[in-house]
C-alpha cells in the first residue's frame, strides 16, 4: 500500500470527490501538493478496484514520478496548466507511451511509443495519468465485460452493470478514484456508463477531439471526451483537449467562446424539444425514465424555457449505423499483432458483418450528407432536444453471457438505441444525471444540440445541475 503525508481518512473525505477544477486550484496554491493528490488516487484504486475491476492498466511508479515533477515545477515558478497535478484515467483505445493500447482485449502484446495527440494535450495541461480503464473488446458492447479482462461493475450495484464502452472509465469517477476519465463514443459509449453511473458524459461534436494518431474513430461515428461529475469539470477539459491536427479526418466548426464561459453564461429563453420515442425503433424508455425526462422537462419549463412534445423527424439510419460500426472495428482488427487471440464472438462478428464493412464508404457519405440533413432539420424549430438517454437504469452484469454474435448484438443494440442517432449525424449530445429509481440506481437524460454547439448543451446542462445538483451523491462502493 502506497503511504503519503495526509491520512486516507481526509483523501477520501475531502479531496476523492472534489470537482477536477477544485482539485487543480488545491494544487496550484499549495494546499495539496501533487504527490498526495496523485498518491491519494491510487491509494483508493488499490483498496477499490479489485470489487469495481475498473482498471487494466496501473501505472503508480509512474504517475507518482510525474507527480514529484509536477511539484517541483510549481515550486520553481513555472507557469501551470489549468490540469496541475491532477490524476486522471485514460480508456484503454487511447495510445499512452510505455503501455499496451488492448482495445479491451488480448490481441496486442506491443506498447505505444508516443501519446494519443489527445493524452499528449491533457499531459500539457499538467494532468497526471494514474492507469488506463477497461472497456469491451473493440468497444463494441454496452456492457464492460470481456475475456480477456472479467466484469467491470457498476459502483451504485455491484450485480449491475457499469455499461460501455467507457464503462472502467465511468467507475473509476463515480467511485472517486479520479474526478475525470477520459472516454470514448461511438454510439453512446460516453453517455451510456454516464446514464448508468450517475455522472455528466458529453459527446462532442463530431471532429471536435483529435483521434490521432488514427485518423478517425469508427469513421465517422466515435469521438473522445471526458466523463465527470460536474459540468464544469468536462467544460475544462475540453477546452484543453478541442483541436484536431493533420491526419484528423474530421474537423468541428470553432467555438465562439470556452466551454469553460459557457458553464456560468447567461442561458436565453430556449425552445426545447422533449422526444419521448425511441428514434431507432428499439424498445420504449421505462417508467422510471420516462418519470426523469418529464421531470426535467417541467425543471426547463420553470427556468423559463419553451418546452414542447414532439418526435424527431423519420430517418432510416440503422444500416448505416452498422456499416461503420463494422468497418471501424475491422479497422483495428486490422492493427492487431495477435488476432488469433480475439474473442470468438467477436472474431465471428467480424466474419458475419464483413459485406456491411464493404459499404462504409456510402454509409459515411450518408451520415454527413443526407441523413445528417434530415435528422437536424428538427433544429429549424427549436434550440435543443430533451430525450432519453437509455432506456432503462442498469441492468445486471452477464447480459451477453452464452450469446453468440447476432444474439448479443440484439440485446445491445437496445441500450444504445436512444444515443447512436447522435454518433451517425454528429451532433453534441450530453448525458445528464435526472435522480434515482427506487432501488437506488441513477437515472439520466440526454439533451442534444444543434451541429457545433456544444456552448448551448453546456449552459443548459450547467443551469439543470444549478437547479438539480447531482454531485454530491455517492454510490455504495466509494
Amino acid at each position: 500500500m502506497l503511504r503519503v503525508s495526509v491520512s486516507s481518512v481526509h483523501m477520501d473525505a475531502d479531496v476523492a470527490f472534489l470537482p477536477l477544477t477544485r482539485q487543480a486550484e488545491l494544487v496550484a496554491s499549495g494546499a495539496l501538493s501533487a504527490v498526495e493528490l496523485v498518491a491519494g488516487a491510487l491509494q483508493r484504486l488499490a483498496r477499490l478496484d479489485p470489487e469495481l475491476n475498473a482498471f487494466v492498466t496501473v501505472l503508480p511508479e509512474r504517475a507518482l514520478a510525474e507527480a514529484g515533477e509536477r511539484d517541483a515545477a510549481r515550486a520553481a515558478g513555472a507557469p501551470l496548466g489549468p490540469l496541475h497535478g491532477v490524476p486522471i484515467a485514460i480508456k484503454d483505445e487511447n495510445d499512452v507511451e510505455g503501455t499496451r493500447t488492448t482495445y479491451g482485449g488480448a490481441a496486442v502484446t506491443r506498447v505505444a511509443t508516443r501519446d494519443a495527440e489527445l493524452v499528449r494535450r491533457l499531459r500539457a495541461a499538467g494532468a497526471v495519468v494514474i492507469g488506463k480503464t477497461t472497456m469491451p473488446e473493440f468497444g463494441l458492447w454496452p456492457f464492460t465485460e470481456s475475456a480477456a479482462n472479467g466484469i467491470t461493475r457498476n459502483p451504485w450495484d455491484r450485480m449491475r452493470s457499469p455499461a460501455g464502452s467507457s464503462g472502467g472509465t465511468a467507475a473509476a469517477v463515480a467511485s472517486g478514484i479520479v474526478a475525470m476519465g477520459i472516454g470514448g463514443d461511438g454510439g453512446g459509449s460516453i453517455r451510456l456508463p454516464a446514464s448508468w453511473c450517475g455522472l455528466y458524459g458529453l459527446k462532442p461534436q463530431r471532429g471536435r477531439v483529435s483521434a490521432a494518431p488514427h485518423p478517425a474513430l469508427w469513421r465517422a461515428l466515435g469521438t473522445a471526451g471526458p466523463i465527470t461529475r460536474t459540468v464544469a469539470d468536462s467544460a475544462l477539459v475540453y477546452d484543453v483537449i478541442a483541436g484536431t491536427v493533420e491526419v484528423d479526418r474530421y474537423r468541428a466548426e470553432p467555438w465562439p467562446r470556452t466551454l469553460t464561459e459557457s458553464v456560468d453564461a447567461a442561458v436565453p429563453r430556449l425552445r426545447i424539444l422533449v422526444a419521448e420515442a425511441n428514434p431507432a425503433g428499439g424498445p420504449a424508455a421505462d417508467a422510471d425514465t420516462v418519470g426523469a425526462l418529464h421531470e426535467t422537462a417541467e425543471l426547463l419549463r420553470g427556468l423559463g424555457h419553451e418546452v414542447r412534445q414532439g418526435r424527431l423527424p423519420a430517418a432510416s439510419f440503422s444500416i448505416d449505423f452498422m456499416s461503420l460500426v463494422a468497418a471501424g472495428v475491422a479497422d483495428e482488427v486490422a492493427g492487431l499483432d495477435r488476432p488469433d487471440l480475439v474473442e470468438a464472438r467477436n472474431r465471428a462478428g467480424v466474419r458475419l458483418t464483413a459485406l456491411l464493412a464493404r459499404r462504409a464508404a456510402a454509409a459515411e457519405r450518408a451520415a454527413v450528407g443526407p441523413i445528417a440533413a434530415k435528422v437536424n432539420a428538427v433544429f429549424d424549430d427549436v434550440d435543443l432536444v430533451l430525450m432519453p438517454t437509455t432506456p432503462t437504469a442498469a441492468q445486471p452484469i452477464g447480459a451477453l453471457d452464452g450469446l453468440g454474435f447476432a444474439r448479443a448484438s440484439l440485446r445491445a443494440t437496445g441500450v444504445a438505441s436512444f444515443t447512436s442517432i447522435w454518433n451517425v449525424v454528429g451532433n453534441p449530445a450530453a448525458a445528464i444525471p435526472a435522480g434515482f429509481t427506487a432501488e437506488g440506481l441513477p437515472l439520466s437524460v440526454q439533451l442534444v444540440g444543434r451541429p457545433h454547439d456544444e456552448p448551448t448543451v453546456v449552459a443548459v446542462s450547467a443551469e439543470l445541475e444549478r437547479a438539480r445538483p447531482w454531485a454530491q451523491h455517492r454510490p455504495p462502493i466509494s
